[in-house]
């Protein structure tokens, strides 16, 4: 399977925590599960053997939607084919969007059948043990319910929080997010509580899905600034349980390039599944999941090691997200021994990583080409530089002369369209020359007169200067130097130190291809003379 990675930046307290976690590739749950008819709202319990969904149309069917449950013996097992809950939990009207609690003895659903408050209505059955039949419905009653309606409950882990939608009054817009407490879970529900003007927008919000540590809230939501149009999945964070929901983050084009709904994140918080018309789906609405990936290559050079480590060591006991890798994929708000074991697991491995967009190895003993390991594209060679087989700083090198050396690359990202970095070797190098540029856009990473390091990347404006450091670069020694973009902050990097920074509101628009080793314009001049070697380019923002 090739993986599509997106990094997810979130904002905690004000401040980007940059690389949480990544997106891979969405995949059909496919038969038996889905069908020529619409399944929706996938709901699974914590032990990840019984996939509860609702389905219209779907046979045999004792309303127009129904609630069905598939099961499995392993978790790596597939799929049984699904079973219809009965007459005993649905009915003859509309039986939707089910909810289990972690201890799968009580299961949430809306439905509009008789008996309810409004249009729709939370309900929910119990049973005695796993083994047992699910009990009659019983509705939720007034201070849940309203005569507005509400649905998509979801329950937290532990029992004490009901997430749900409603178009009760009171809310921001059309249909927001709700959530109602209770003390212990002998007790009633009190009344519900909006979750605000920052959760909630004048447009919808619907279909809450609340992580097991209860501090990740994923929804769908057709607000403005989305990649399809309709509705889309985003998610919120908060450090805590005691602390307020942060601004949601949109879930990016990999997962919302189509219509998407009913998002659910598994117990184990590395599968998230949803709802989708998208293409590849074999009925009007299949049932999707998309893995998500921790990121654990914390500083982006392809290897866990001794650097990660002193990272994850510099921020022990504190709330440092990109260093936050344990329990897998989100942390749980601490930088502690359980993040250390999972780096020690991999110490001294080439990891994968998604988020790598293109990486030139520069290994290539002669020739003139520069393959991208990535993607494979092979790129043009200019000039006559020299190759050094065994004189890189990890294998080989391309050693370039200053008057009309590069590499060519129709390779682009676009800086504005979210945190990206790009990072490689260099030794040598002189006043003006360019290791990296945008073609006509910029110099990426430049030297200035005294051999220091800086960027001329501009702002979506154009009007910010350049970002210089104080950090020669040109004493002939090897050097890593990076650029690092997270949305807000602008970070020129050497030898995994940050160098120099300034905030920028947004960065300049641009689908060009680069240049390796000469300006944007191709002066004469800006060619560099030394070596580079492994050039890096991540969409997010590494940990520097």
């Amino acid at each position: 399977m090739v993986i599509v990675g997106l990094a997810i930046a979130i904002m905690t307290n004000g401040h980007s925590a940059k690389a949480v976690f990544v997106l891979g590739t969405p995949t059909n749950l496919g038969p038996p599960i889905n069908t020529e008819a619409e399944e929706a709202h996938a709901n699974i319990s914590t032990d990840g053997l019984s996939l509860y969904f609702s389905s219209s149309d779907r046979s045999p069917a004792h309303g127009n939607k129904d609630i069905w449950v598939s099961q499995r013996a392993k978790t790596n097992d597939n799929w049984s084919e699904p079973e219809n809950l009965g007459p005993i939990v649905n009915s003859s009207a509309n039986d939707a969007d089910p909810a289990i609690s972690a201890d799968g003895l009580v299961l949430f659903f809306g439905s509009d059948r008789e008996g309810g408050s409004g249009a729709y209505d939370i309900w929910m059955t119990t049973r005695a043990t796993i083994d047992f039949e699910w009990s009659s419905p019983v509705n939720l009653g007034p201070k849940v319910n309203s005569s507005a309606g509400e649905s998509s409950a979801h329950p937290s882990a532990d029992g004490l929080s009901l997430f749900f939608h409603s178009y009760r009054s009171g809310g921001q817009g059309n249909r927001d997010l709700w959530v109602a407490t209770r003390p212990t879970t002998d007790d009633e529900w009190g009344s519900p509580t909006n979750l605000g003007p920052k959760i909630n927008s004048p447009d919808l919000e619907i279909n809450p899905s609340i992580s097991s540590n209860c501090l990740w809230l994923f929804f769908s939501s057709n607000r403005s600034g989305g990649y399809n149009g309709i509705m889309e999945l985003y998610v919120t964070m908060r450090p805590t349980i005691d602390d307020p929901w942060d601004t949601p983050v949109n879930l990016g084009p990999v997962i919302n390039e189509a219509p998407v709904g009913a998002p659910f994140i598994s117990s184990d918080g590395l599968t998230l599944h949803f709802t989708s018309s998208r293409d590849g789906g074999l009925g009007r609405g299949d049932l999707w999941q998309i893995p998500i990936i921790p990121i654990i290559d914390l500083n982006g050079d392809g290897v866990v090691d001794s650097i990660d480590m002193r990272k994850l060591v510099d921020h022990w006991h504190t709330n440092h997200p990109p260093c936050d890798v344990a329990p897998a994929p989100f942390g749980d708000g601490f930088v502690d021994v359980q993040d250390l074991t999972v780096l020690a697991e991999h110490l001294f491995e080439n990891v994968y990583d998604p988020t790598l967009m293109a990486h030139w190895a520069l290994d290539e003993a002669d020739g003139t080409a520069a393959q991208d390991s990535v993607t494979g594209r092979i790129d043009w060679v200019i000039g006559n530089p020299l190759w050094q087989p065994t004189g890189g700083k990890a294998d080989g090198a391309i050693e370039l002369d200053g008057v009309d050396d590069c590499i060519i690359s129709t390779f682009s990202i676009n800086p504005a369209e979210g945190p990206f970095s790009v990072l490689a070797w260099i030794k040598g190098g002189g006043p003006g020359q360019v290791i990296i540029s945008q073609q006509v856009v910029g110099d990426w990473l430049i030297l200035d007169a005294d051999g220091k390091l800086m960027t001329e990347l501009k702002d979506a404006d154009g009007l910010a200067g350049s970002l210089a450091s104080e950090k020669i670069v040109t004493d002939g020694q090897w050097h890593r130097i990076g650029l690092v973009c997270d949305g807000s902050t602008r970070m020129l990097c050497v030898d995994n130190a940050v160098v120099a920074e300034d905030t920028q509101t947004g960065l300049l628009s641009s689908d060009r291809g680069l240049y390796i080793g000469v300006g944007a314009d191709y002066a004469s001049g800006t060619f560099f003379s030394g070596m580079i070697d492994g050039v890096r380019i991540y969409n997010r923002a590494v940990n520097p």
